[in-house]
């Protein structure tokens, strides 16, 4: 009986040890994994390369840039007020406002150069040049010639290459008028105001 006992405990003991050894290789085997899986998380990624960062860069740009509804918004403003200007006579005021005009629709044309419409492509740039060098240039000299009646020809002729531009872009619902208040309230735009001073 003491043999079997001993052989028993030898057994117990070789048993003990095998299963000690088993564990600690298979705690190897599922330690290390994880343990390499840690070290790369603490590795920098890779930096991308320039052209995929200049990408990064235009899309989150892009993302946070104002879209070309803006753009027209903020040109629509202005050119309300010019009419206000021109007629209240005050010609700096008027040249200021269609320098803001230009100056807005060219950012919106950056924003959006070309429109995609059921015919095909619209290049937004051609239109703008043809109006800025035509109707704009008109109104442009009417205030340099302090001219009253060629301003206000030039301005109706300027909505309606603004609404042909509309219409080109599938948007006629966009009819733009002569306006009959100004988009702004905290100016005057009498020339000859006294106050402030």
């Amino acid at each position: 009986m003491k043999h079997f006992v001993n052989l028993r405990a030898g057994v117990l003991l070789a048993v003990g040890i095998g299963v000690g050894l088993l564990l600690s290789g298979a705690a190897g085997l599922v330690w290390e994994p994880l343990v390499l899986q840690a070290h790369a998380q603490q590795q920098p990624s890779p930096k991308p390369s320039a052209a995929v960062a200049a990408q990064l860069d235009l899309q989150t740009l892009s993302e946070r840039s104002p879209d070309q509804s803006h753009a027209m918004a903020d040109a629509g403003y202005h050119f309300a007020n010019l009419w206000f200007a021109a007629d209240k006579q005050n010609w700096s005021l008027a040249d200021y406002y269609l320098s803001e005009t230009r100056s807005h629709l060219r950012w919106a044309v950056r924003i959006h150069p070309v429109r995609q419409t059921k015919a095909g492509e619209v290049d937004l740039k051609d239109i703008l040049d043809a109006v800025d060098n035509s109707f704009l240039t008109e109104i442009a000299t009417a205030i340099t010639n302090k001219d009253s009646a060629k301003f206000n020809i030039a301005y109706r002729q300027t909505i309606e290459g603004c609404y042909a531009c509309h219409k080109a872009c599938e948007k006629p619902f966009f009819r733009p008028q002569v306006p009959n208040a100004a988009s702004v309230s905290i100016l005057n735009f009498d020339p000859n105001a006294t106050w402030p001073e």
